[in-house]
């Protein structure tokens, strides 16, 4: 597995349809955050988006993973390979 940083943007996504759709949203990436795949996420400020680090193989894993999310329609992906320097979670 590798680890990539992620820097996303929801686009399309309306006020009503993103409360309707939230619950399930928090739901999904709970259970990514506790199988591993979700290391860490971060709420952008203008609430725009989010930045996530997670595990998976390679781009395609991490579109076929994210793909479970409600969101993942309206969201513009930005991949970053990374590793973490003196960690043995590279």
């Amino acid at each position: 597995m590798k680890k990539f940083m992620l820097n996303i943007l929801l686009e399309g996504l309306d006020n009503e349809t993103r409360m309707k759709l939230l619950p399930r949203e928090q739901e999904v990436v709970k259970e990514l955050e506790q199988n591993g795949t979700i290391v860490n996420n971060f709420i952008k400020l203008d609430m725009s988006g989010i930045y996530i680090v997670m595990m998976a193989t390679d781009p395609e894993d991490v579109h076929s993973k994210l793909s479970a999310l409600p969101y993942y329609p309206y969201m513009k992906i930005e991949i970053i390979p990374v590793r973490v320097v003196n960690s043995i979670n590279q």
